[in-house]
């Protein structure tokens, strides 16, 4: 009996894909590292990072951050939002606040912390009724530092970054 050319060709399709396996995805920093806890979603954030002019302790002006603003997207769809707080809120209602907790430098100097914030609040029930921690990685912009003019200006500056909710267990 004749071996089909469908099966032959998916054969081959599946041992080539066997023989070169994905690379993993590198470890995070232990700072903001959650073992043994599971990943319950992960969303892509584009916002923007609110700073507002301030006098420091020693009197001079400078840009002190404010809040986040941003917009959670899986799959190109928006699912929730994140701000002040810092707090995030799924479409379903759901929402947890954070208190960060561990903080590594982003990849380059204009690019903010990659951040583990413990979740101290959460309302709701729904996809994040059951989250511990938020991870934010892969974080592009949304620095500013220096000097500013004016005590109550405002800047807000683009960013976009990861974050991972997860739960014990």
């Amino acid at each position: 009996m004749p071996f089909p050319k469908r099966a032959a060709l998916a054969l081959l399709l599946l041992s080539g894909s066997l023989g070169h396996p994905s690379a993993a995805e590198p470890p995070l920093p232990a700072d903001i590292a959650a073992p043994g806890e599971t990943v319950v979603l992960t969303a892509h954030a584009e916002g923007a990072q609110i700073y507002e002019c301030k006098a420091g302790t020693d009197g001079k002006l400078a840009w002190a951050f404010r809040e986040p603003i941003a917009t959670l997207l899986v799959d190109g769809k928006t699912v929730g939002r994140h701000y002040a707080g810092p707090n995030w809120e799924y479409s379903d209602g759901s929402a947890v606040l954070g208190k960060t907790a561990g903080s590594v430098p982003g990849a380059t100097p204009n690019d903010i912390p990659w951040l583990k914030l413990d979740v101290i609040s959460r309302r709701g029930s729904g996809v994040l009724s059951g989250v511990t921690t938020v991870q934010r990685i892969n974080t592009r912009g949304g620095k500013l530092e220096g000097t500013c003019d004016r005590t109550g200006a405002f800047s807000s500056v683009p960013y976009s970054a990861d974050y991972v909710f997860l739960r014990k267990g």
